[in-house]
């Protein structure tokens, strides 16, 4: 119950975070694994294919992201170090999310960057994730049909 009489207050404090612009990117569809690259897997151990999530910090280089999105089983935002090459779909993106947002703002990656270009970053990793994929299993032939990442959007 509001205490102002304002249609719309709410009662507690304002919450001041203002919106910023960060890295989205989704979980691919299907990832191969297994010695030779034939298996199949939906999505990634926490997160189902297709899944939004949002990057927030490259630890080791370019080659694993530390992301925050909601996971398989439940709907709250978990943070999880997920492969470069398991996502897809770099892109900017305007957050209003407040949870998202609390957590942007401990992130050394996004105080560091906080003037950089978030397009071209977008567009590098997405680069990036893809010579990681195609590098994994190089000479090793696809499963008949293969519901890769790569398969797929060549066939699409």
């Amino acid at each position: 119950m509001s205490t102002s009489g304002e249609p719309g207050a709410r009662d507690g404090p304002e919450d001041p975070l203002e919106p910023l612009w960060m890295l989205a990117a989704n979980i691919v569809q299907w990832r191969r694994l297994g010695e030779d690259g034939r298996d199949l897997r939906p999505g990634t151990k926490t997160f189902a294919g297709g899944a939004r999530v949002y990057v927030f910090d490259m630890p080791d280089g370019w080659d694993c992201c530390l992301v925050v999105g909601r996971p398989r089983h439940t709907r709250r935002s978990v943070q999880a170090y997920v492969h470069t090459r398991h996502l897809h779909a770099f892109r900017p993106k305007l957050v209003r999310s407040p949870a998202v947002l609390r957590t942007a703002g401990w992130s050394r990656f996004w105080r560091e960057t906080a003037g950089a270009d978030v397009a071209e970053a977008a567009r590098a990793l997405e680069r990036h994730a893809g010579e990681l994929r195609s590098g994994r299993w190089p000479d090793r032939r696809h499963p008949e049909p293969c519901l890769c990442h790569a398969c797929l959007t060549v066939a699409g």
